[in-house]
């Protein structure tokens, strides 16, 4: 007879508690069994990668490892957790909880970098105990982050040298939405509307007037002078609240020839952007810009790529992945320590579900002409405890992508976000011309295993 599976727990509320509970319930209960059995002293390597790219993506593009490392920094179970977890785990596991600081080795992915289907795209070696309890976090923050820069990616591509801002943030979670601003901007996007993400991340930050601004006033032309009056002529006058025709030839009148721009967030885009275009060059503002928002994804801006648009303000779809909202990314355990001390590949063995044992080492061929061929993911052999030597193609192309970002607990390989931005310049750059295609497609270059040199 079997027994009934044990009720779920409830926990206590109003605790404030930190992102250590930023977790799935087993996560902790396996720790709790392994201290049992002696394995969570084991020391282990856990690999972060996903086995496809979602709606059959070209590339992927990896985000959030910044976000990761800063949260890893203050991952503490205190008074607050641990009064959580208490009816939950035994003393000794409630006891190791309390004394918990990550002591392991973090690599990743630069962040920014592309990425494609196996591309160990986080490594993590420590105690099978330390490591296994960051699974979720990590997860949680890759999975969004990488689903919003690769979104990003597709449209700032799609926009070419025309700058697309952020506009999200009224579409997802208030904490999402400043972590989607963030991974936006690493891809390519110049601006948010989120001030929290201006604050915590230097991000520069833009917005003008809402259709409420020009419906509080009694007429158009009210609530245009009210904008100007404040903000200078410089600003951006929304101009579809009636009639764009009437709105355009009001807003120069009001903001005269030097009006910075005009927004168009409703209608046929394309042909408003044509219309709107001729009006104010025949009125002499010729330098007045056009900003086109409404819902727009890398499909409509492709779409605009004729239209006489200076720039996009994206939200619902940028913030949602573009209708692929997390990047499929799995963090499994890849090797671990045997009997005699050596690490040993462990590997997953289900239907659709396989994962590659052995610790990795991963690289980005190139051709003569520095454009990529493959990515090169190379197997440690069973022993090894270190990253195997970065195997070469010969001619000196290949370029190593896992740098190491925490060793010994202690972070080590911070970088600004500026760094970042060029990073995704110069890895997006290297791809084949395929990669810039925005129909569906198998990854734009294989992924191949092959053994460490």
């Amino acid at each position: 007879m079997t027994s009934a599976a044990p009720p779920p727990s409830r926990l206590p509320r109003g605790l404030d508690v930190g992102n250590a509970l930023f977790t799935d319930h087993y996560e902790l209960t396996m720790v709790e069994a392994a201290l049992r059995s002696g394995a969570a002293s084991r020391r282990c390597v856990f690999e972060v990668f996903a086995r496809r790219l979602p709606s059959w993506r070209r590339y992927g593009v990896v985000a959030g490892t910044g976000r990761l490392v800063d949260e890893l920094a203050s991952f503490r179970f205190g008074d607050a957790e641990l009064k959580t977890l208490e009816h939950i785990l035994d003393a000794p596991t409630l006891r190791w909880l309390a004394g918990y600081r990550f002591t392991g080795d973090v690599w990743g992915y630069g962040e920014g970098e592309t990425y494609f289907p196996g591309s160990p795209v986080l490594v993590v070696e420590g105690t099978f105990a330390e490591a296994v309890v960051l699974e979720t976090l990590v997860l949680s923050i890759l999975n969004h982050d990488s689903a919003v820069a690769a979104a990003a990616s597709r449209m700032t591509t799609a926009a070419g040298e025309r700058p697309c801002l952020e506009m999200g943030t009224r579409r997802t979670h208030e904490e999402a939405a400043v972590a989607a601003a963030r991974a936006a901007y690493v891809a390519g996007f110049v601006a948010t509307s989120n001030l929290a993400a201006g604050a915590r991340y230097g991000i520069p930050t833009i917005g003008t007037a809402a259709h409420a601004f020009t419906l509080v006033h009694d007429d158009e032309r009210a609530a245009f002078t009210a904008q100007v009056e404040a903000l200078g002529p410089g600003t951006t006058l929304l101009v579809d609240t009636y009639d764009v025709t009437e709105g355009v030839r009001t807003a120069v009148e009001v903001a005269g020839t030097g009006l910075g721009a005009v927004r168009l967030d409703s209608g046929d885009l394309l042909e408003q952007a044509h219309a709107v275009r001729a009006q104010l060059d025949e009125l002499g503002a010729t330098d007045t810009r056009i900003v086109v928002t409404s819902d727009l994804d890398e499909y409509a801006i492709a779409a605009l790529a004729a239209a006489p648009v200076d720039s996009y303000g994206v939200g619902t779809s940028l913030v949602t992945g573009s209708g692929a909202p997390t990047a499929g990314m799995v963090y499994k355990l890849v090797a671990r320590e045997d009997a005699a001390g050596d690490l040993v590949g462990v590997a997953k063995r289900s239907i659709d579900k396989l994962s590659v044992g052995g610790r990795k080492q991963a690289l980005r061929r190139r051709d003569a002409g520095g454009t990529a061929v493959e990515e090169v993911v190379a197997i440690g052999p069973a022993g090894a405890r270190s990253f195997p030597p970065t195997p070469t193609a010969g001619d000196g192309s290949d370029r190593r992508l896992l740098r190491q970002l925490v060793a010994r607990g202690e972070t080590v390989g911070a970088e600004t976000l500026d760094e970042a931005r060029a990073r995704h310049v110069m890895s997006i750059a290297e791809l084949p011309a395929a990669a810039r295609q925005l129909s569906r497609g198998e990854p734009v270059i294989p992924t191949r295993y092959e053994p460490a040199a």
